[in-house]
């Protein structure tokens, strides 16, 4: 048994020793065979050795102070107190304070059995001191119970429960007296530290990612099963190596630049990823890692935590995930750029903009020339070597051609793949084919995609990466073919809506006036501009019809809606509208009788059919009702009138000699086609040299232009009206916007001749018999007076019919007329309201003939409505020595 001075001059108390004022030595002990808690009974053992901590003082809450490489002591809470020969604490040490929570001036001279042992267990405790005092050593477990401090304000009823690990060592004092030395250990902090142990453990050992403890060298000093298994060996053969034996080289230096920064700041480290290989792998791992810096007991840095997790599963997912994302964000944008226009080479263009470079460096487009010509089925086409025409070429490589391949194709050019190339094997299978690089060239990869739209191959695309970038996979070839196939599919709906509007445009136009119109006492220019390809063509139209008695038709509208059921809409009201007009009817009555047409175009049983379920409630298809604007002007040249009627169109625009242009006010009557309206006129007296336009709304309209703002700038552009009518024209267009391509533009317009009064006779006749020879001679009279000696005697015999037919079947005074134009005119006019009606004559009528005979000699001869009776006319072409005139001998003869 050791003994140790019980007035020591080193004590193990960090303070610096026990109290000065200590009275004795007190043993303070539990019998542990009869506390149920304790776990060893007093051993005859050796003493522990006692090592004293430096000398300095530090305050009362401090750690021990150590050195490196630190010591068990930074987490074992030690303490030390002495019991004199009469059983009394001695002396008490600073850590004993942090333990029981009593001072040293508290403790020195107390009783430790009276002051920690709970009352039932006193005697076996003075039992126990006894034996100790007798120079018995003696260990074991002891509960304990801190009392209360009155200094810290505590009631008596206020102590603390604790469980120490007690070692008595007994000593002999300068008086040879007994005493006892105690060491005492918290069991709640040695409880802790196996409980950190054992979690420690199982979460090093039993761990499933990759744990390693890193010392301060950045040597590995601990490594568990799970790194073991993935880089080889057992856990005892990677102590003691770097992470250069791990990763390679250039991976290794980052690595341990990372590891130096976390062991000198202390900053942590989260999904650090790592690459590198597992032994006797080539597969490329990888690795997320999480660093931390670990302390010891005294806080001072002893390495870092290596976690670390195999992610190479996770990043082969992830990388499939992006590329799907990547892929859907392709197509997603391919479905927003691609056929917003409804131009074929657009479409292709849009197609490349979408691919080059999110999807691959180089792209063409190439679309069958037949297709392109307006073919429906291009030669060829079973053996994809037809002829292709290059209609977009995008690369991301400086714009680079394909370097290795064959000689480039310019975009525009037209040719053909040789017939055992992938390129026309695409063509022939409707399948997409790789095409293999050429050694050194730039090209890594291509493919040759069909293009397919409703079963139909309508061209190939072609799309290469260059070296570097990651060749062509299956779910490269699939996403492909599906934005090869939506360009496809919009490039054939641009191609079958060209033909349409190439169609409707040659309808259109066909139904238009072929070149210059020619009007009796009228100067005519027009213009026609149709829409851009990008919309369909619309239903403007216009019209010069000639009428009787060198008047003019001038006709200007606009059906609602476009394409194809437009132009024919457009078709069928023109044509009515030259039906009516040459039934010489009143402009109001015309539009009228268009009114009725319109409402039957989009009825199954025509114009009856609709005027019939007009009056009956029904659900009206808006697709078949057939909506449009007209504007009809009837111009005499004799009197310089005209008459118009207006179905909601826009006003004609009239500009008088030294006058600014106005808006005639012609009342805008409903729409052709909406019925239950009527229709009125206005005459307006045109003065010589004026000048009248008649046009649609897209010379006066767009979307950037609202329709006062263009009709005042078409008011404002007419402001020289003895310019050339085509001069006009062009300077209206120049000046407007008409480039918008919006809708189609008509515009007509008409500069005012009157014909001069000495080209017109006019004379009144009596209604008695002998006004048919005075007519027969004023019409001498003027044909010679106009050098028309060739068709006297034809006019004579003319007048002469129609004069006997006005006296025999007509009212009132006869009027008669003779008007020289580009032909000869002559009218007879009176106020009988019966139509004349041509009949065939049998071979015993001795009348009925006279009509026939009129038909035979004229150019042309007709009757119209008047608003005080009636007038038969006939017209003669004047004679130009080339056309022979017809011989009324003969004409007579050949009615018998």
């Amino acid at each position: 048994m050791s003994e140790i001075p019980a007035k020591a001059t080193g004590s193990e108390d960090p303070s610096g020793g026990a109290r000065a004022d200590a009275a004795g030595d007190v043993a303070r002990t539990v019998p542990g065979e009869d506390a149920g808690d304790a776990t060893g009974e007093g051993t005859g053992g050796t003493a522990a050795d006692l090592v004293g901590d430096a000398a300095g003082e530090v305050p009362g809450d401090a750690m021990w102070q150590s050195s490196p490489p630190g010591s068990i002591y930074d987490y074992i809470k030690v303490a030390s107190f002495s019991i004199g020969a009469d059983g009394l604490v001695d002396q008490w040490s600073l850590r004993a304070e942090q333990i029981f929570g009593i001072s040293a001036e508290r403790a020195v001279g107390m009783d430790p059995i009276e002051a920690f042992v709970t009352a039932d267990r006193r005697e076996f405790g003075q039992r126990k001191m006894a034996e100790i005092l007798d120079g018995r050593e003696w260990t074991g477990l002891v509960p304990f119970r801190a009392p209360a401090s009155e200094e810290a304000g505590e009631s008596v009823d206020d102590v603390t429960d604790g469980l120490a690990e007690v070692y008595v060592m007994p000593t002999v004092t300068e008086d040879g007296e007994r005493a006892a030395v105690c060491i005492v250990v918290d069991v709640r902090t040695l409880r802790s530290i196996e409980t950190d142990l054992a979690a420690s453990q199982a979460i090093f050992g039993q761990s499933p990612f990759g744990f390693l403890l890193i010392d301060t060298d950045l040597r590995v000093r601990r490594a568990n099963q799970r790194f073991a298994s993935i880089f080889g060996g057992s856990v005892d053969d990677h102590r003691g190596k770097g992470v250069h034996d791990y990763l390679p080289r250039a991976e290794a230096e980052r690595v341990t630049a990372i590891l130096r920064r976390v062991l000198e700041t202390g900053d942590s480290i989260t999904d650090m990823h790592v690459t590198g290989y597992a032994p006797g792998s080539e597969e490329r791992r990888h690795w997320s890692v999480n660093l931390y810096r670990v302390h010891g007991g005294s806080g001072r840095p002893i390495g870092i935590a290596w976690l670390g997790t195999d992610i190479t599963a996770r990043r082969a997912a992830a990388r499939e995930a992006a590329a799907a994302r990547r892929n859907l964000a392709l197509l997603n944008e391919a479905g927003a750029r691609i056929g917003n226009s409804l131009d074929l080479e657009t479409t292709a263009r849009e197609l490349l903009d979408v691919v080059v470079p999110g999807f691959c460096d180089l792209a063409t487009v190439d679309l069958y020339q037949g297709l392109l010509a307006g073919d429906e089925t291009p030669p060829g086409l079973a053996d994809g070597s037809a002829e292709l025409r290059r209609v977009a070429f995008a690369s991301a490589v400086s714009d680079a051609p394909f370097v290795g391949g064959p000689a480039p194709v310019a975009v525009g050019a037209v040719h053909h793949y040789p017939f055992n190339s992938p390129c026309a094997d695409a063509l022939r299978t409707a399948r997409p084919q790789h095409i293999p690089a050429e050694e050194g060239g730039l090209i890594q990869s291509t493919l040759a995609v069909p293009m397919v739209a409703h079963d139909t191959v309508v061209g190939l695309a072609q799309f290469s990466r260059t070296k570097g970038s990651e060749p062509f996979g299956e779910r490269d070839r699939a996403l492909a073919v599906e934005l090869a196939a939506r360009a496809a599919v919009c490039i054939d709906n641009a191609r079958l809506y060209r033909r349409e509007h190439e169609r409707a445009l040659i309808l259109q136009r066909s139904l238009l006036p072929p070149g210059d119109p020619e009007a009796s006492g009228l100067d005519i220019a027009c213009r026609y501009l149709p829409g851009n390809a990008a919309t369909e063509v619309g239903g403007d139209w216009f019209d010069v019809i000639e009428l009787p008695g060198h008047r003019t038709a001038l006709v200007v509208g606009d059906v609602m809606g476009r394409g194809l059921r437009a132009a024919v809409a457009m078709g069928e009201l023109r044509t009515a509208v030259r039906t009516l007009a040459l039934l010489d009817l009143e402009p109001a009555e015309v539009l009228s009788a268009l009114d009725e047409i319109a409402r039957g175009l989009g009825t199954p049983g025509g114009v009856q059919q609709a005027t019939r379920t007009a009056r009956q409630p029904r659900d009206a298809d808006l697709s078949e009702v057939y909506l449009a604007t007209c504007v009809y002007a009837v111009y005499d040249s004799v009197t310089r009138r005209c008459t118009f009627a207006n179905a909601g169109h826009l006003p004609p625009v009239l500009v008088e000699p030294g006058e600014t242009a106005l808006m005639l006010d012609v009342p805008p009557g409903m729409p052709l086609g909406v019925g239950g309206e009527p229709f009125e006129e206005v005459e307006v007296e045109l003065p010589e040299g004026a000048l009248l336009a008649l046009y649609t709304d897209g010379l006066v309209e767009s979307r950037d232009h609202p329709l006062d703002e263009g009709l005042q700038a078409f008011v404002g552009a007419l402001t020289d009206p003895s310019s050339p009518l085509e001069d006009v024209c062009d300077h209206v267009l120049n000046t407007l916007d008409t480039h918008h391509g919006e809708d189609d533009i008509a515009l007509l317009m008409a500069r005012v001749q009157g014909l001069p009064a000495d080209s017109v006779g006019d004379w009144t006749l009596p209604r008695e018999p002998r006004s048919v020879g005075r007519a027969r001679e004023y019409a001498r009279t003027q044909l010679v007076a106009w050098d028309l000696e060739p068709l006297v005697d034809t006019t004579e015999l003319l007048v002469s019919e129609l004069v006997t037919n006005a006296l025999r079947y007509g009212e009132g005074e006869i009027r008669l007329r003779l008007l020289l134009d580009r032909t000869l005119v002559c009218e007879v006019w009176d106020a009988g309201l019966v139509q004349p009606r041509r009949r065939r004559a049998r071979d015993t009528d001795e009348g009925g003939r006279g009509l026939q005979l009129v038909g035979l000699l004229s150019a042309g001869w007709g009757s119209r409505r008047t608003p005080r009776g009636k007038t038969v006319w006939f017209e003669l072409p004047l004679p130009d020595g080339e056309t022979g005139l017809a011989d009324p001998a003969e004409a007579l003869l050949s009615l018998f």
